[in-house]
């Protein structure tokens, strides 16, 4: 009885914590078939009157919410491709190479995941802005090439591999090249995925560092397009939380179908050290 009663609260409160989590995005998809008159009424209206398509003709009139898009998708897949093929290669160096120095070099590798991320803004503005890389698909992408994560998560996955596997293919003449190939990448296609989509959906809901190296709208990416339909005058929140419907919708639709790979790849990788 006690142990049901437990349970049951479990539950209730994993309940209401998840409708708390999930309020703020049903609101969003709800008010943003809106009119410009229900969005701002008070009390606030959390079911629309009608489904006001209108909203979303409007955005794609007041800024190129396409072009965004497509800035920011094409940013977001170039930073995964690049992560993915530096810390496979990165992580089977730590996890099977022999050389002097690697546990240090690992370590301090590691150590970088302590640094917060607005230290190395500065810095790296500076970088770009010496190099005329300013306003550039360069800035965007290549300052987030490399992840410690990334490396992190696949080493862990590759110490897991069955060594007989390795020493199978040694006898049968396989370097480390082909043996990365051929056998780690295959075998460890859950992990992979795990940091694709984890690194896709990181770098789509980039702010601050377009915001700082982009200038023009041909550079720009979708979150600071959302931003552009605020107004000094007035803000039609109809308008903007469409806009930010269109941003969440490539997220939302990766997330359903690599959720799976996301929580089973991060669990599997913290099982070994």
């Amino acid at each position: 009885m006690i142990a049901r009663l437990q349970r049951t609260l479990a539950y209730l409160l994993l309940t209401v914590a998840a409708a708390a989590i999930l309020y703020p995005v049903l609101f969003a998809i709800t008010a943003a078939f809106m009119t410009s008159s229900e969005s701002m009424a008070y009390p606030p209206k959390f079911i629309p009157g009608s489904f006001y398509l209108e909203n979303f003709l409007q955005v794609g009139s007041l800024i190129p919410v396409g072009r965004f898009i497509m800035n920011s998708f094409l940013v977001a897949t170039a930073i995964m491709v690049g992560q993915l093929l530096t810390a496979s290669l990165a992580a089977y160096s730590f996890a099977y190479l022999k050389f002097y120095g690697k546990a240090l070099l690992f370590s301090l590798f590691m150590s970088t995941m302590m640094i917060p991320y607005e230290v190395t803004v500065i810095p790296n503005y500076l970088n770009v802005k010496s190099w005329g890389w300013l306003d550039t698909y360069e800035a965007l992408i290549i300052p987030f090439l490399a992840t410690a994560f990334g490396t992190f998560l696949l080493r862990q996955w590759f110490l897991q591999l069955p060594k007989e596997l390795f020493e199978a293919a040694k006898i049968d003449g396989c370097g480390h090249m082909r043996t990365f190939i051929r056998l780690v990448l295959p075998l460890s296609k859950p992990a992979l995925a795990t940091l694709g989509v984890y690194s896709f959906l990181n770098h789509w809901n980039m702010y601050l560092w377009p915001l700082l190296v982009t200038n023009t709208p041909e550079k720009r990416t979708v979150q600071i397009g959302v931003s552009m339909l605020q107004f000094e005058e007035m803000t039609s929140w109809n308008l903007v939380l469409a806009g930010v419907v269109l941003v969440l919708l490539p997220s939302l639709l990766l997330l359903l179908f690599g959720l799976k790979q996301l929580v089973g790849g991060m669990t599997a990788g913290a099982l070994k050290g």
